[in-house]
């Protein structure tokens, strides 16, 4: 008797449709309801041990697992969905976007090229973000994980273009001087990373001192540039921030483009928390320059709330960006006919397998268009502009740094305080407001003040919230002042 054949498709489809649509029924619920729940809550003991439980050897019915799902894990989320979630800026998902994984998830398709529909949807959806942000129609780009690795292939094709040599054949050693690449002392972490990445090293990022509004300072960029010519190194690209992450300023990206070109270096923009304020209208005026980029990251799981992953990096020169990345193997020969024809998405990036991410992009954009987003865009930054205004009208709060975008740092003060004293009880005020479920803020450093951050990247956010967030912010912090004085 020959074995039963085994597959991972249902036994029984019409059982597992009913599961699915139960799933479904569920998960939209917990949504439409979200406001009913905590921002947040810890994981309880028990069950934080049930996920230290060795790998399943026998089959466990499909509902009994979507039960243990919704009980074990979404009744945990981090909370970036909610509407008082603003700890960091990461976008708050949107239900076409999770139904678009999903369809994609049964699709199936990989995107590391080839002749088929979903090629075309990514391609489709990256002109589209070139339109946004005012890109040239020519430029190249690729979809990524997020903003980091985005970053991370701009800077690569920035090293290869201005390295003077074949960089990829011979490395880095036929450099015939060392690359320095320049940004903003409130550039992202990611930066580091890249650089090191690239075999550059930390110390080819010089860090460029920030201005009062937290720009960077053009004359301190020209300064180093100049100094690091005449030491030896090789000035190869300046990194602007079209929004910082720690406070949201945008460097005057018109002057760094006309620096970059007067003294033939790569300019590349890290859009990734600003950049697709594009759309709105009122806003678009701050990102003027943003256009001239050589290179531009960006982050459509921000505010495009796309459900993570999804970033993009846009590189002006096609042919650069193609040449960085592209190879021949035998087994993925090109063809003009059939499955491999049309060309291969990995040559512009790292990844050979590519997940299906366009299409959670390209359906929100379909469903709502793009001036709904924009408009989106323009209430969180109005919304943190509102919040700025009762920060500074209030006794016991302090705004930290300029609001831009949609970022505020600030902190509750009662007056009289020591620093460390000051630091700590903010801290608590955070972990009250995170336990209890009321809000998520972050805190930070604003040079050298420590405080608190609102990054109001959040499609469901009221005005009421923020009010209610303030409100019991207030409160908790005036208990924690009583108690540490009784």
């Amino acid at each position: 008797m020959s074995e039963e054949f085994e597959t991972l498709d249902p036994g029984d489809w019409e059982e597992f449709a009913r599961t699915a649509h139960a799933a479904l029924d569920r998960a939209l619920a917990a949504t439409r309801t979200i406001r009913d729940r905590p921002v947040w809550q810890p994981l309880p003991a028990e069950t934080r041990a049930a996920f230290r439980a060795p790998l399943p050897r026998a089959p466990m019915p499909l509902d009994a697992v979507v039960d243990q799902a919704f009980a074990d894990i979404f009744t945990y989320p981090m909370g970036n969905t909610h509407p008082r979630f603003w700890m960091w800026y990461m976008g708050a998902s949107n239900l076409t976007g999770a139904l678009a994984d999903f369809l994609a998830g049964a699709d199936g398709s990989n995107l590391g090229g080839g002749n088929h529909a979903a090629v075309e949807v990514e391609r489709q959806v990256i002109d589209w973000l070139k339109e946004a942000v005012d890109f040239p129609t020519s430029a190249s780009g690729t979809l990524t994980s997020g903003g980091s690795v985005a970053n991370l292939i701009g800077l690569a094709v920035a090293r290869n273009r201005m390295a003077g040599a074949e960089i990829r054949e011979a490395g880095l050693a036929a450099v015939p001087r060392p690359l320095r690449f320049y940004a903003s002392d409130q550039v992202h972490g990611c930066h580091q990373k890249a650089v090191e990445l690239l075999g550059l090293g930390n110390q080819a990022l010089r860090r460029i001192a920030s201005d009062r509004d937290c720009r960077m300072d053009p004359a301190a960029l020209a300064e180093a540039v100049a100094q690091d010519r005449s030491a030896g190194f090789q000035p190869a690209c300046v990194i602007a921030s079209a929004g910082t992450v720690n406070t949201g300023a945008i460097d005057d990206l018109g002057a760094v483009a006309a620096f970059c070109r007067s003294e033939g270096l790569w300019f590349h923009v890290d859009g990734c928390i600003g950049a697709l304020a594009r759309l709105s209208p009122t806003h678009a005026p701050l990102l003027r320059g943003m256009e001239l980029a050589d290179s531009l990251a960006m982050d459509p799981h921000k505010s495009l709330h796309a459900p993570f992953d999804v970033g993009c990096v846009l590189v002006r020169d096609a042919a650069a960006h193609h040449q960085s990345f592209a190879l021949q193997a035998e087994y993925l020969d090109p063809m003009t006919r059939g499955i491999a024809a049309g060309g291969w998405l990995f040559d512009y990036g790292l990844q050979t397998s590519r997940g299906f991410r366009a299409l959670k992009v390209w359906m929100a954009l379909k469903e709502h268009g793009a001036d709904r987003f924009g408009r989106i865009i323009g209430r969180n930054i109005e919304q943190a502009h509102r919040l700025a205004r009762r920060i500074d009208a209030h006794p016991r709060l302090q705004r930290l740094a300029p609001v831009c975008l949609d970022i505020v740092c600030f902190r509750y003060d009662p007056g009289g305080l020591a620093p460390d004293v000051l630091t700590a009880l903010n801290r608590e005020v955070m972990m009250r407001l995170q336990e209890a479920g009321i809000a998520g803020f972050s805190d930070t450093t604003v040079r050298g003040e420590h405080g608190l951050r609102a990054a109001i990247c959040n499609h469901r956010t009221t005005d009421e919230d923020l009010e209610q967030a303030l409100a019991a912010l207030l409160r908790s912090g005036d208990q924690i002042h009583q108690e540490s004085r009784a």
